[in-house]
């Protein structure tokens, strides 16, 4: 089976080509191809299939012959969405020649999210992607390491739990204790993804997460879109663009009242076959 890897801001992925849907994608497959000793290695699988060829119900606004961005966990599960990933497949398709023009629609079990590809070759990108509405669901609370904190819950498409650490630098939240969180199961019933961030400072701030499904990783997209959020309302702001410093690099959050915008790199490493 062919494949790629590619990562945006270090969160990487696994690509495989699936243009109608055949392949047979099992948990263990994408524990094994995500593996990061016995497989590939990669915090998620992307799959590249047809609409059409999914065999799930499309949201409103993709076509059947649109590309669809399967997203698995490294875990197996399936998800909503990844923003870093969504970059990634953006690139990869628009590299390859499958899609011709440089905005256009990828479809993803969050919706139909419209990418612009500003520049690419076949190894690197700068792409955005409209990451629709970002839904404040609350305040909540979580524990980590022993540390109890509240954030903000914000569903992106996925759900996220953004904790603005008062007085914490981007120095002091490097060397925080990130492991398993617990937090409140009722508020959050099909899990969450946990960002602890610095408060907003000349237009940035700096995150780390815990992605459900995975552990930490060096960045996530939907993750600093939820951070952007918190931060803003931290500040005082319900709308602004947003610098957000992740372990893997830089991404760009716009905010808007009724549209999140993330922009930022996308790397194709290597491509290959394997056996498993």
């Amino acid at each position: 089976m062919k494949f790629a890897k590619g990562h945006g801001t270090e969160n990487d992925f696994v690509i495989i080509e699936d243009h109608d849907g055949q392949l047979e994608l099992s948990p263990e497959r994408v524990q094994r191809l995500c593996d990061r000793r016995a497989g590939i290695g990669g915090d998620g699988l992307l799959r590249v299939v047809r609409a059409g060829a999914l065999g799930e119900p499309l949201a409103d606004g993709i076509a059947d012959e649109d590309w669809f961005m399967d997203y698995r966990n490294a875990d197996g599960s399936v998800a909503e969405m990844c923003g870093n990933g969504t970059r990634v497949f953006a690139h990869w398709v628009r590299s390859r020649g499958l899609v011709k023009a440089d905005t256009f629609t990828v479809g993803t079990r969050a919706g139909a999210k419209t990418v612009t590809v500003h520049s690419f070759d076949e190894f690197e990108a700068q792409v955005s992607v409209d990451m629709g509405a970002a839904r404040v669901t609350g305040v909540s609370t979580a524990s980590m390491a022993g540390e109890s904190f509240a954030g903000l819950g914000v569903d992106v498409g996925n759900p996220h739990l953004a904790a603005v650490i008062p007085g914490l630098s981007a120095e002091g939240l490097a060397v925080m204790t990130f492991e398993q969180p617990t937090f409140d199961e009722s508020f959050f019933p099909e899990g969450v993804n946990v960002e602890v961030l610095t408060q907003l400072a000349e237009g940035a701030v700096s995150m780390r997460v815990f992605e459900r499904g995975v552990g930490e990783t060096r960045s996530c997209g939907t993750g600093t879109v939820a951070a952007a959020c918190a931060a803003l309302a931290d500040a005082g702001y319900g709308t602004g663009t947003v610098s957000v410093h992740v372990p893997g690099g830089t991404v760009e959050v716009e905010i808007f009242d009724e549209d999140t915008r993330l922009t930022g790199p996308s790397r194709i490493v290597a491509t290959g076959e394997t056996a498993l």
